[in-house]
């Protein structure tokens, strides 16, 4: 037997409207949507990593109501889902994650292109290994001018 969270159809107040309908056991009915602990319990993650994807995700976009409170589609679970494969099973840093997705919509995340396509881990790589590059240019640079520094500290010190 199913029954509603909130009896907003009858009194006609639609703030439980999101909540969606119950089955007897007190789990919620597929398709319904989720509160962000329900989501932490779902991926096994802490609520504040959950906060923390949203930041880093565009595509992570619950749906806020009074009090900032968040509640998930079933396809922004189904995107976390994805979003928690990546970065625990294969691996992926944040950024390595925010560049496989870069330029996606959630539809095609969830259509799967996102997949082990050579190609966009080879540019993925590639981008890192500029970064490596990029890094090691910028630490010389600041290792120089930390030289200076304490050049210039010597001499000051020495007057």
């Amino acid at each position: 037997m199913i029954s509603h969270a909130k009896s907003h159809e009858i009194d006609g107040d639609d703030r439980g409207a999101t909540e969606g309908p119950l089955v007897s056991s007190g789990k919620k009915a597929p398709g319904a949507f989720l509160t962000i602990s329900e989501v932490a319990d779902v991926l096994d993650v802490p609520q504040h990593v959950l906060r923390f994807w949203e930041t880093k995700f565009s595509q992570v976009k619950p749906l806020k109501r009074g009090g900032g409170r968040r509640y998930y589609r079933p396809e922004d679970v189904d995107l976390l889902k994805v979003v928690h494969k990546l970065l625990y099973t294969d691996k992926y840093t944040i950024k390595g994650v925010q560049n496989l997705l870069k330029g996606q919509s959630k539809l095609q995340i969830l259509q799967g292109a996102v997949s082990n396509d050579p190609a966009p881990q080879q540019q993925a790589a590639s981008n890192s290994n500029q970064e490596t590059a990029e890094d090691k240019a910028h630490g010389r640079l600041l290792h120089e001018v930390l030289n200076d520094l304490k050049s210039l500290r010597a001499m000051i010190k020495t007057d």
